[in-house]
């Protein structure tokens, strides 16, 4: 596995990390194969989050019984207050059962008023800078969709790490990475195939944000064991994209535009009960990728259907991408229901 400088932490990571979200569909039994499989590949950098319901506790768990110690560990509070972020440290403290939480970063800080309420003088930063004192915190980073709050960020001299989405559709990322690097900051690709819709050139988008050297980890999604060795075998042998491969995966990249969930699923929950995110994929993969007799059957076993949106407007708010939610859904629902 291929290892970067994670900037002034001085960790030394996998360029491939492990990204905790789809993590939540597995079980114990499940999650702790996949933790082995991770570290035997030589990923050696995990991410998570408070806000990803029992990632951390499945990752926690898994990690005890390996008794796994040279493992990077990650994860986010939504707090942004000093009481709010003190009770989601005290949870993730507990369900990782490390001794101390390596990166502890800002969860999605998407509006400079969130931003500074966190570095406010009741806010979180406060308390993360007390844990770090106390040695519970080592390294403290954020993670952000916004290209201008990451800039005010980097700027403050607070962070040991960004996180942003890079991938081959997003380019807004690279000169944030540029300027990271200029300040010794860590770089953690999040969303490094767009949330999975690059699914025909998934290694390749991995190689495309690789190949940039400001770039030190990337962290896809992963939950199923041949999604780790497909996405290890990359760090463990890094071949550079020819430029047929680079060509097809930005051709791809274009036809997506940017009007498509990346499946952060920050739009959940849905007051009905609708999977949102999976309302999309369902429709990517009848429109775009052509299995519509799969898609259509996997659409019939969905408890709740793109149909019985209420338009209360709660998912779109939530969206960090300010998609159109409530339309988009109204899409699939003609596109399902209507070709009965």
């Amino acid at each position: 596995m291929e290892y970067r400088r994670l900037g002034k932490t001085g960790y030394n990571v996998s360029i491939i990390g492990f990204g905790g979200i789809p993590i939540q569909q597995n079980t114990q039994e499940e999650a702790d194969l996949l933790i082995k499989t991770c570290i035997s590949q030589g990923i050696n950098f995990i991410d998570t989050a408070r806000g990803y319901t029992v990632s951390e506790e499945l990752i926690g768990n898994a990690l005890k019984k390996m008794n796994a110690k040279d493992i990077y560990i990650a994860t986010k509070t939504m707090g942004r207050t000093y009481e709010a972020a003190k009770k989601d440290f005290e949870i993730s403290y507990k369900n990782l059962g490390r001794e101390t939480i390596d990166l502890y970063q800002f969860h999605n800080i998407a509006k400079i008023e969130d931003y500074n309420t966190v570095m406010g003088e009741n806010g979180a930063m406060k308390f993360f800078k007390e844990m770090q004192k106390k040695g519970y915190i080592r390294e403290i980073g954020l993670s952000s969709h916004s290209a201008d709050l990451m800039n005010i960020a980097l700027d403050s001299g607070e962070f040991s790490t960004m996180q942003f989405p890079i991938n081959a559709v997003e380019s807004q990322g690279f000169p944030l990475i540029e300027k990271a690097k200029k300040f010794d900051i860590g770089t953690i690709a999040m969303k490094p195939i767009a949330g999975g819709v690059l699914m025909n050139h998934g290694k390749e988008s991995l190689k495309y944000i690789l190949e940039n050297k400001n770039l030190d980890v990337a962290i896809p999604g992963m939950w199923s064991l041949d999604e780790v060795m497909t996405n290890t075998s990359i760090g463990n042998n890094f071949i550079p994209l020819s430029d047929e491969e680079k060509a097809e995966l930005l051709e791809e990249a274009k036809s997506l535009g940017t009007d498509f969930c990346r499946r952060c699923n920050y739009c959940q929950p849905c007051r009905v009960g609708i999977n949102i995110s999976q309302m999309f994929t369902l429709d990517l993969y009848k429109t775009k990728y052509n299995l519509v007799d799969w898609a259509e059957a996997r659409y019939d076993t969905e408890k709740v259907k793109a149909d019985e949106c209420i338009k209360c407007g709660d998912c779109e708010s939530r969206c960090p991408y300010h998609l159109p939610i409530i339309n988009k859904l109204e899409g699939v629902s003609e596109r399902f229901e209507g070709a009965r």
